[in-house]
């Protein structure tokens, strides 16, 4: 699905009028943007323009897969429901940059929330501010987007990706994986087996661990699709959701980055000392 035809997506037309009115440079226009004070000047200084402040969000029944009591095992259709749900969000907040001819999306937040509407109902949203650059990127044909022709998308601060840009790499998009597992319930005699003792509880272990590496071999695969150098500011996040105590999910996110240039060298931070005092 491409970021072309923002209504296509399940972009309202109240949020097309509110982008409409944005021209941000023109006499007149104005920007939005959620970014710091501090961050919106770097961004300003690592050559970008904040253009307004784009949201996707996608309100998911996520359905019932019930997982053997005593047996470890992925819920693929729950993971399948947390992943699909967040990539609407997703899709939606980067037809709305599209729609205003950003390169790229900085800044952005990815959140789940619980809504009242039932114990099955969340909303999915992603927040970040559209940016658009001073000058074509260095090398290739001068363009900031991704190979899929979207803008960019980033989740790191406006610090973060001020380095990026002068260590001479470029955001492509974030990447993401997600894991929904069922923790087997221990049986009765293995409880009483280490009661009182200090010992690892082996199929603990190995169901946390497995699900994080499928959560995180998910991530890197977006990130090889992208034909990304690697992944920077990565986060591996645990929710339990409304699922109880022995189904959780593993969400793996970063921002997967290319190079601009050879070198990554950024000059050296000057030291500076107060006279006061």
């Amino acid at each position: 699905m491409t970021a072309t035809d923002p209504t296509a997506q399940g972009v309202p037309a109240d949020a097309m009028r509110r982008l409409a009115e944005l021209q941000p440079g023109k006499p007149g226009g104005i920007f939005t943007s959620d970014l710091s004070v501090n961050e919106f000047l770097l961004v300003r200084e690592a050559g970008f323009r904040p253009i307004g402040l784009v949201l996707g969000s996608s309100i998911y029944h996520v359905g019932i897969q019930l997982g053997r009591w005593g047996k470890n095992q992925e819920l693929t259709t729950l993971s399948q429901a947390m992943y699909h749900a967040r990539e609407l969000a997703m899709t939606r907040m980067e037809a709305e940059a599209a729609q205003l001819g950003a390169d790229g999306i900085v800044g952005v937040r990815l959140s789940v929330e619980a809504r009242e509407f039932g114990n099955d109902i969340a909303e999915f949203i992603a927040i970040g501010t559209a940016v658009k650059a001073d000058a074509p990127a260095p090398g290739g044909d001068g363009s900031w987007r991704n190979i899929k022709g979207q803008p960019f998308t980033s989740d790191l601060s406006g610090q973060d990706f001020w380095t990026l840009i002068r260590a001479g790499y470029a955001p492509l998009g974030m990447v993401m994986g997600t894991c929904v597992y069922h923790i087997a319930h221990q049986k009765m005699g293995s409880v009483f087996s280490n009661f009182g003792k200090n010992v690892e509880i082996e199929p603990f272990t190995q169901a946390l661990y497995d699900a994080r590496e499928l959560a995180m071999e998910r991530m890197q695969h977006e990130a090889e699709e992208l034909h990304a150098e690697g992944i920077v500011g990565v986060q591996l996040n645990s929710h339990n959701h409304r699922w109880g105590g022995h189904t959780t999910e593993f969400f793996a996110i970063g921002t997967a980055v290319r190079p601009l240039r050879d070198d990554h060298v950024i000059e050296r931070p000057t030291m500076v000392l107060s006279l006061d005092g």
